[in-house]
Parts: structure tokens; sequence; C-alpha cells
């Protein structure tokens, strides 16, 4: 081993000698002041040992979950099922989606893929209520009426972690819709609970119920990547921090713009994220990309890893979820878990995106 491969394969302290699985074992993504070269993370057997807790619900997830929001609308039923083959194959058992996603195909084709791969008891299922026509909010009775939908189209009789959408509406009782999934617990219809679009307001509140008996939530999504940091960054990433959510990020390539593939307005008019692409294609946009740039030569991983390894090194976060629509887009992603970006790469980013 020359000297540029051993401080590669130092720890951060720069003292202890390391192999490549014993770096990769480390918590992702955490900076140091020595960037490591890609990792081989791939690989059921060595993605078994890349598992981060979920909050204190027990669960063992890869690093990053593979999102349904795709499937259905712009991904058929072949290519997710394909694309959900090479996640597990790369490591990956958390998979995400929601009843709103396609009307409800995305949480059918997820079904039929633990079906037929029997793979239902090695997943850690999640999934998003709330947000569905037939079924909005997160009232008493349309909630149960949502999970048991859920449950029918997944083929499944357990949700692993439901995450409460309360984007859809203001949520009229926390204490009504806590109590009604601790029923849902009882039932043994969910396991566990997490919050999407929940004020820090509204985190308070659970967690006072909670200690008077009721589910406590355990997960966090928000959207939340190097270009979308408003939303997270502030008051809930406080109180998620304070109560130790697991924060599980959506967007996390802000629909595809930190993959590094869209550069120019004319290359995104046939795309159906074209418009929300769009939105990233301005200056400050144009600073990210640099920045990767920068990176990504200096380390040798794409674009996306990095966004990943930039998301992972923030507190809190534990599994990002990510969508993709080829096997070359999850490669990419899980390098990610490999990459230790340093305190100057993180520097570097924050700036570019401010």
């Amino acid at each position: 081993m020359d000297e540029a491969q051993a401080g590669r394969a130092r720890s951060g302290d720069g003292s202890t000698p390391q192999t490549p699985l014993a770096a990769a074992l480390e918590r992702p993504g955490v900076a140091s002041d020595h960037p490591s070269a890609p990792i081989p993370v791939q690989g059921p057997a060595l993605g078994s040992f890349l598992r981060e807790t979920l909050g204190d619900t027990g669960l063992e997830v890869f690093p990053l979950m593979l999102g349904g929001a795709e499937f259905g609308w712009t991904t058929d039923q072949e290519r997710a099922h394909a694309l959900l083959d090479h996640f597990v194959a790369a490591g990956g058992n958390a998979v995400h989606t929601a009843d709103c996603y396609a009307a409800g195909r995305s949480e059918h084709i997820i079904g039929r893929w633990m079906a037929t791969r029997r793979v239902r008891d090695d997943i850690v299922l999640a999934v998003r209520v709330g947000d569905h026509p037939d079924n909005p909010g997160l009232g008493s009775v349309n909630l149960v009426r949502a999970v048991e939908a859920s449950l029918t189209r997944l083929g499944t009789d357990r949700i692993d972690v439901l995450y409460l959408d309360a984007s859809a509406e203001r949520v009229r009782s926390i204490e009504d819709t806590l109590a009604t999934a601790e029923w849902l617990i009882e039932a043994g219809k969910v396991r566990h609970v997490g919050a999407y679009a929940f004020t820090a307001e509204h985190l308070v509140e659970a967690r006072i119920l909670a200690s008077a008996g009721y589910p406590r939530l355990e997960a966090l999504d928000v959207p939340y990547n190097l270009m979308r940091r408003r939303e997270f960054e502030g008051d809930i990433r406080l109180v998620a921090g304070a109560q130790g959510l697991a924060v599980t990020p959506s967007h996390a390539l802000e629909h595809g713009f930190l993959s590094g593939r869209h550069r120019s307005r004319r290359d995104i008019t046939t795309l159906a994220r074209g418009h929300q692409l769009a939105e990233s294609l301005n200056r400050r946009g144009t600073r990210v990309l640099k920045a990767l740039d920068a990176i990504s030569a200096e380390l040798g991983v794409p674009h996306a890893a990095i966004a990943m390894a930039w998301l992972l090194a923030q507190r809190g976060v534990v599994a990002p979820i990510v969508n993709a629509y080829s096997p070359t887009h999850i490669d990419e992603l899980v390098q990610g878990v490999g990459v230790r970006l340093t305190r100057g790469h993180l520097s570097d980013l924050t700036k570019a995106a401010e």
C-alpha cells in the first residue's frame, strides 16, 4: 500500500489504519479531515453490516430508503421490480411509498414485488398516508380506512413505519390521530409511527402526548437536501434532535438536479420533472454544481453520491429517501454511503448553496 492509499485507509483522527470494510462500517458520511476513496458498499452481504437503527424502533435499515414516487407514474411495474431487485442486491432493505403515489399504483407494484420475491420479512416497509383523495387527512375514520386500503394494495398484514401526512390539511386533533394510531398498533396493522409535514409545535405536542401513553413518533420525513434547507434547518431540526427522531429526508436529490445531469433548460423540456428542475437552474444552482464538480473530480465519485454523503453527514439524518430511474442511478446513490466528506468539502458545499 502506497502513502496515498494508506492515508485513505486511516480513521478520522488519522491514527489507525483501516481496511475498506472497517471504514465502511463507521457512521456513513461523518466529516473528518481525511476524505475517503470510494468504499465498496454494494452487495447484500456487506450491506447487511451497513445498518442504522431507525430511532427507537429497533428496526435496522440500510442508510438509504428506495422511494416509490415514480412507480406507476413514470416507471412501469417491470422496470420498478428491476429497480427494487437491484436495490436489494446492493444491500438495501428499506422501501418507502405513499398511498397517494399514482393513485395507489405504487403500493400495488411494491406489493406484487414483495409477493413474487417472497421478501416481505426482509424489508422495512414505510408508508405515508393522509393525502389520498379517497381518505384525506388524519381524522380517525379516514386514517383507519387509509391504512386498510394500503394494506390491501400492498398485500401485507402490517406496515413497519406509518408516516402521518399533515400536508393535506391542518391536523385537527393530534390526540385523536395518535389514539387511532395506538389502535392500529394494538391491532398489529402498524408497528411504528412517523411524521410528515408536522410543524415543530406539532412535534412538541405529540411528545407531550407520548409521555401520557400515546404512541411516540419515531421518524420524521421532511423535504431536505443541499438546495432545499429552509424547511428543516431551524426549529424542526432543534426539536427533532431533542426528541431523538430519526430523520429520513425526502427529495434527497431535489428532483434529480443534484445528480449533475441537468444543466440547461433545453435538456429538461421533455422530462416529467422538468418544471421542478427548472427552479434550480439559476445562479445558486450553478454554484452548487460547480462545487459538486470539484469534489467529484477529487474523490472520483458521482455527484449523486456526494449529495447523499452531504445529507448523511447532517445531524439526525439516518436514511434519505431516494428515487431512481435506472440501476445505474441506484449504484451512484449507494456509493454515497461509503463516502466521507471532509469538513472542507462540507463547508464548500454549504457556501455554494447559500
